[in-house]
């Protein structure tokens, strides 16, 4: 376990920022793509004839790529905040109280930037 003071250090910092640029890329990458297919599939789906059916499984499909999406843009904003810590020097601090995230969850979900009880108790308001 980590300290709640102590700051994790530069090696491991930098291994995760590397971490958080390559997933930051990832999720660009993912974003635009699903966007892509959707404008192909909103683009096809005027220039063909009309089944009801058809419309039904590409409604469901537009609903899933925004689905995807909508998480991805969620989790690129975490990963661009942990980025912002790691410049500013607070990475591996929690947002919320300032006490330290274990490096076991950073190692996991390196964009966290709340402990684990901040953020079942954040679900839990929602």
């Amino acid at each position: 376990m980590t300290s709640t003071h102590t700051k994790p250090d530069k090696a491991y910092v930098e291994k995760k920022r590397q971490q958080l640029l390559k997933l930051r890329d990832e999720l660009i990458r993912t974003t635009k793509a699903a966007e892509g297919e959707e404008s192909g599939i909103k683009s096809a789906a005027s220039s063909q004839a009309r089944e009801y059916e058809d419309d039904a499984q590409k409604l469901d499909l537009l609903d899933k790529e925004d689905t995807l999406v909508g998480h991805a843009v969620a989790r690129l904003a975490l990963v661009e905040r942990a980025l912002a810590k790691i410049a500013d020097g607070t990475y591996g601090f929690s947002d919320v109280s300032g006490h330290r995230i274990p490096n076991e969850r950073l190692d996991i979900l390196p964009e966290a930037i709340n402990t684990v009880a901040e953020e079942k108790a954040a679900e839990g308001t929602r």
